[in-house]
């Protein structure tokens, strides 16, 4: 078990969309390589459960713009003391190629897969619980009963319809991530509260706990401020608020 246990919670509608689609590729990624069709199961469901989130017409757009934003910002960057400027040249230039890469997918993203007549059936049978038995999509039973090799060339084709999506996400996310320096906090009576500067692009904040410390952060706010209230869950029903304070370390990524 990891010592610190890190929560995080988006400042805007852009970040939340990147962390679903962050946390869905790590579960395809994590159940790809693995042998037991419960594994091939929970990949199907990660894919289909990305292709439902890249339904929205607006987030091709928004990944571009961006890209293209962070591309230039830091272009701006170059030949400033102090910055080193082979390192900055590769994030810029992996940016414009991802950048192309996301320009490149034709039409909407995942398309391919959401008009795939075989993963339809799927996502109509598992909007009901228990749907996706063996009775219920015979063709799913075969495929998953397929020799692992094939299902997994399989599986690597539909992602493929989505890797530019994924590369694009993750470099986002490595960004907004390193752009803050955590520093150490102290919540009086387990509540934090702190407004962010009006000429700020607040995108996400980053708690950290000790993994042993016996409470977890809920994390509430927007553009121009948050809150933070630690949390008991003694008995894992209802939760409530610690009446100690709480040291932690916090990350408020502008970038």
């Amino acid at each position: 078990m990891p010592d610190t246990t890190l929560f995080e919670h988006p400042l805007n509608e852009k970040c939340r969309t990147w962390l679903r689609l962050s946390h869905l590729f790590e579960q395809l990624e994590f159940h790809l390589p693995q042998g037991a069709e419960w594994h091939a199961r929970a990949a199907m469901t990660a894919l289909l459960d990305i292709a439902n989130v890249l339904s929205r017409a607006d987030i091709k757009s928004e990944l571009l713009k961006e890209l293209e934003r962070y591309r230039l910002s830091l272009s701006r960057m170059a030949d400033t003391p102090g910055v080193d400027n082979d390192r900055l040249e590769h994030i810029v230039q992996n940016l414009y190629q991802t950048c192309q890469g996301v320009r490149e997918v034709s039409g909407q993203l995942a398309q391919a897969l959401r008009t795939n007549e075989f993963l339809n059936s799927i996502v109509q049978r598992s909007s009901i619980s228990g749907g996706s038995f063996d009775f219920d999509l015979p063709q799913y039973h075969y495929w998953l009963n397929m020799p692992q090799h094939e299902r997994s060339l399989q599986l690597d084709d539909w992602r493929h319809e989505v890797s530019p999506v994924q590369d694009a996400v993750e470099l986002l996310l490595t960004l907004i991530r390193s752009s803050a320096v955590p520093t150490e906090e102290l919540a009086v009576n387990g509540f934090y509260q702190k407004s962010l500067p009006g000429n700020t692009t607040a995108q996400l904040v980053r708690v950290g706990l000790p993994s042993a410390g016996g409470v977890f952060a809920e994390i509430s706010g927007g553009k121009h401020r948050f809150s933070i209230r630690f949390m008991d869950c003694v008995d894992w029903q209802h939760p409530t608020q610690v009446d100690r304070d709480i040291s932690f370390t916090l990350s408020t990524c502008t970038m």
